[in-house]
Parts: structure tokens; sequence; C-alpha cells
């Protein structure tokens, strides 16, 4: 048999969720009307239930066993009309059901949204997003269930149980006893059958989203798979998930096999020592036809709540543990946030000083180590040194995406850690070495920044960033959607929309990391040349790959081992920095200038 995942294994049967679960409903609590008439309503559902049998007896032994037309025809008529009025209250209490657990799904992943968008990098850093959407999706609708109809379905199981049992042992003591032997063992059957069958499901799900992301990432991947000649290893890895697949499912298929004619057979055990024993008492005249019809009514309303709660237990035990991982990303705390005291900082100058910074990202491994620097407002710092140097780390920490381990970053003398996120960060802008365009039109991702920029803003922007030209080439210009991350660009297009987005925003502080390596050498000679502009009067820090980029600085910064081990211009810095000159030969003077 194909072996369940071990989280799905250990969470059936769990205590540890409890204390989620009764957290996951106190999210009701602003739904509680709607829940209290769902609960209501199953009041009424479970008490017209119990009383059908009993109209059904009154109806075999006084209608028809009278042979009395006119109390036959009434007393059917009263039956259908409980019926109805049983279908309106099956009616509203899903529906209020629904809604009210629908809420509680919509709230959760409202505030889960919220908390992974203000979470810093540091969190996402240490978590696969493949684990955040199936807690966004799959376990939020765990919960769901869990708050609708899983625990409606327990109490409704519960009602039934005890109100049967309760009918039953009324009417007919004995022959309740014979009737109620073999209800442990179908509970037992149903419980464990739901126990391996919940999880096998879930197990199938989760192996189809496994299924679903294989496919994605290779239709995404295509050209690459091609590229390396990777046709038949995918199709093998692909194939061999979707065996996997086909294991869970055939598992399924057989305990479904097994078990329910067995729980039916356990059932019919009961049903064929009622109609024995029962016939008996008839023929003896201990009880009438009407009664015995009534109690294996009863006997039968008596194996569905069994059944029912042998699937909702493992449920709701699974729902715990759903319940866990939501609260656990909804309690965790943001490394970087406001504090306490947090100001607008204000219009900014674009003085920048770096004073004595260290930074880690896990100690002890200290990535920066007392980096000291200023630039003036208006000028221009470029970065450079080998891969894992730091040049990343000092960027992201200008916008406090990070924060130093020790240390202070200060713009026009203030500490960045006074200021609110909103107010520094909507005065820096950014492009990024691989920027991704959203996936709408391009208009749309210029504005990003400004949603309520003009067309003409727009356009400017673009034309500022060398984008216009080409925009303009497709038959829909602006209102052209670049697909799914951007596939519809070229590298260097999406690097000029992201410049565009940036340059929109008229930022006081202009970070590029590395913006021009995506593009050919005669649209970066364009793009050198807007820039040059548009970084007047801005403070720019520069990763820098292209000997263009570095002439534009006016002042050079050579990391070596998260330390800056020269500062400089282009000049002096070929004739005292090894490290410079090195990475002038061997990357700055090759990729052009």
């Amino acid at each position: 048999m194909t072996t369940i995942p071990a989280d799905l294994q250990t969470s059936i049967g769990s205590s540890e969720g409890k204390g989620y679960i009764w957290r996951a409903f106190r999210r009701l609590k602003p739904f509680w009307r709607m829940a209290l008439f769902a609960y209501l309503a199953l009041l009424g559902t479970s008490a017209i239930i119990l009383a059908t049998p009993q109209i059904i007896r009154w109806i075999v032994d006084r209608g028809i066993r009278e042979q009395d037309m006119q109390l036959l025809t009434w007393s059917v008529l009263a039956l259908l009309a409980l019926t109805v009025v049983r279908g309106g209250l099956t009616f509203l209490n899903g529906l209020w059901t629904e809604k009210a657990s629908q809420s509680v799904a919509y709230g959760l992943r409202r505030d889960l949204h919220a908390k992974l968008t203000e979470l810093s990098f540091a969190y996402h850093d240490r978590t696969e997003s493949g684990q955040l959407l199936s807690r966004a999706m799959q376990d939020v609708e765990r919960v769901r269930f869990l708050t609708g109809r899983a625990f409606l379905g327990l109490a409704n199981g519960v009602l039934l149980l005890i109100g049967t049992a309760i009918a039953m042992v009324l009417m007919n003591p004995a022959l309740a006893l014979l009737a109620l032997l073999t209800m442990p063992l179908l509970a037992y059957r149903a419980t464990r059958f739901g126990s391996r069958y919940r999880p096998l499901s879930m197990a199938i799900q989760e192996q189809l989203a496994v299924l679903t992301t294989r496919l994605e990432q290779n239709l995404r991947g295509a050209r690459i798979v091609k590229a390396f000649a990777q046709e038949d290893a995918e199709i093998e890895r692909f194939e061999a998930e979707n065996r996997r697949w086909f294991g869970l499912a055939a598992d399924s298929a057989k305990l479904m096999a097994f078990n329910m004619p067995l729980l039916d057979l356990i059932a019919n055990i009961a049903t064929v020592i009622i109609i024995w024993f029962g016939g008996l008492q008839v023929i003896q005249g201990g009880m009438t036809i009407g009664e015995l019809v009534a109690f294996l009514t009863y006997l039968a309303q008596l194996t569905a709540p069994i059944r029912r709660l042998g699937f909702v237990i493992p449920a709701i035990a699974m729902a715990g543990a759903a319940s866990e991982r939501i609260f656990a990303i909804l309690d965790e705390e943001t490394q970087v946030k406001d504090v306490e005291d947090a100001k607008p900082i204000g219009p900014l100058r674009g003085h920048l000083q770096f004073d004595n910074v260290s930074f880690s990202y896990a100690r002890p491994h200290s990535v920066l180590r007392d980096v000291s620097f200023e630039v003036q407002p208006g000028q221009v710092v470029a970065l450079l040194g080998p891969t894992g140097s730091g040049k990343s780390s000092i960027i992201n920490m200008i916008p406090r995406f990070y924060d130093p381990t020790e240390g202070r970053i200060l713009l026009d003398g203030k500490d960045v850690r006074g200021a609110t996120l909103q107010s520094l960060r909507s005065q820096i802008g950014i492009v990024l070495q691989e920027s991704t365009p959203f996936a709408t039109s391009i208009r749309e991702n210029i504005a990003f920044g400004r949603p309520d920029a003009s067309e003409e803003e727009i356009i400017e922007a673009a034309r500022a960033a060398q984008a216009h030209e080409f925009i303009e080439g497709f038959p829909e210009g602006y209102g052209t959607r670049v697909g799914e991350r951007g596939a519809t660009l070229s590298g260097g297009q999406r690097q000029r929309v992201a410049i565009a987005r940036t340059l929109l925003t008229d930022p006081r502080i202009l970070i590029l990391d590395d913006a021009t390596s995506s593009v050919d050498t005669q649209t970066e000679h364009l793009i050198q040349q807007a820039l040059a502009n548009l970084m007047l009067g801005r403070t720019s820090v520069i990763i820098a790959q292209r000997l263009s980029t570095v002439r534009l600085a006016d002042q050079i910064l050579i990391l070596e081992k998260g330390r800056i081990s020269a500062a400089g211009q282009h000049e002096e810095l070929l004739e005292r920095s090894a490290l410079y000159r090195k990475i002038y030969e061997e990357q700055l003077a090759i990729v052009g200038g």
C-alpha cells in the first residue's frame, strides 16, 4: 500500500491541535447569529427525524391496520408536510452553515495574505512558497469544513444517536439492547475506516497538486528542457509522480470497496436480528406491526450518524493540525516593523550614511562587518565585489527589508528604524536584477507604484526608460497584457518596464540592482543616457557589472568578505586596489564601456 505522508498520519487522533480548534471556532464570533440559526434549524430537523418513526407507527397501526381511510389520508398529508418542513430546515441549515464557514475562510485568507505581505524578507527566506500556498488554500479549506459541515455533522450525529437510542429504549428495552449490540462494532469500523480514508483522500489531493506543479514547471521551462535534451528525463519524473498518484487512488478504491460493504453487512445484521425477534414479538402479541416498522426506521436512522461520525472525527483531528499551521503564520512576529514611536520621515534630501553596520542572516555568520560610508544628496555610489561580498545586503537594508544586526543606517541624519515603513519606502525606488512583471497590462505594471498616474505621466516614464517605442509596437500598445511572469516580453523589455515603473514614483533615492545586465549593448547605452539625466538630484546606489555604469558613479565601494576594502573613483581604484583591477580586467572591461 502507498505510504501516507507522516504529517497526515500524526494529525489523526492528536490532541495537540485542540487549542487551535477552539481558536478557529472563535473566528465564528462575528457570525454567531448565522451559526445560531443553523444549529436551531438542526434541532428542528433532528426533532422531525426522531418524530417520523412514531408517525409511521401511527399510520400503520391506526390507519392501515384498522383500515381508517380518513386517518390514513390525514396522517400521510401530515407526514408529507413534515417532510417539506424538514427539507426547508435542511436548506436553511446548509445555507447558514456554509455562509458562516465561508466567512471564516474569507477572513483567514484575508489575514494570511495581509500577514504574508507584512512579514519581512527574513521569514520568506526560510519558508518555501509552496508550503505557504498550501496553508492559504488547503489548510484554510480544512478549517472551513471544520467550522461548517464537520462540526455540524458531529452535533447532528450525537443528537440523533442519543435521541434514537432513548426512543428505542422507551419503546422496547429488550429489543433496543439487541439492536445496540452491533453498534459498537459499527462505530469501531466506521471510525477506523474514516481515520484511514480521510488522510488518504488528502494525500491524493496533495499528490494531485504535486502533479500540477510538475506539469506547470515543465510548461514554463519548456525551452530549458529542450535546450538540455531532458525531455525523456522530465517525462520519467512526471511518470514517477503520476504512478504515486495512481497508487494512492488505487488504495482509496480498495479501502472503499472493502469497508462500505462491511459497514452495510454490520448494519444489516442488526436489521436481521430486529426483524427476527421483533417478528416473534408481533406474532406473540408483544408489539404491533407499527411498532416494529418504527423500530426498524429508528435502527436505519441510528446507523447513518455512526457512519458519519467515522468520517467527521478524523476530519476534525486534521483540521486541528491545519489550524495550528495557519495560526503559526498569523502569530509570526515580523522582524522589520514600525517601532512604537515611529514617525513619517518627511521629504528626503537623500543624505545616506552607513554607520558601523554589521549584518547576518543567521548568527554567527556575518554577511557585513563594520561597514561605514557616506553618500551626499544627489551622488551616485556603485557597489562592486565578488558574489557573497554583501552588495545585495547593503541595498536591502536601505528600505529596511532587513535591519542591521549592529550599527545604524541614517537618511538625512535620521535612523531609518525611527521612520514609518510606508513613508520610507515610498521615497525609495528599486529596480531588481530580475524584474518579474505582474500578469496584467503594461500600463498597470508601470503605474503599480502610482495607480493614480495619468496616461501622459506613464508615457513620459516609459520614454525615459526607452520603453515607449517597443510598447507602441504592440497591437494593443500600453494595454498589452504581459502574460505570466512577463512571458510575452524579452528580458530587456521587462527590465525597461521595471525602470519606467520606478521612475514614475519619482523617488528621492534610487536603487539599481545590476539593472542593465539583461539588456543588449545598444539598449543599455540608451538606458544609461536616460539614467544619467534622471539620477541628477537623486541619491543612487547601484550594484554594477558594466564599466559604463561604474563610470557614472561619484564613488565606488569595493566589498570583500563583508567589508569595504577600497573606496574611490575609477582611475584611482585602478591604481591602488588589486581587487578592483582584477574585477575590471575579468568583468568590466569585457562587458563593455
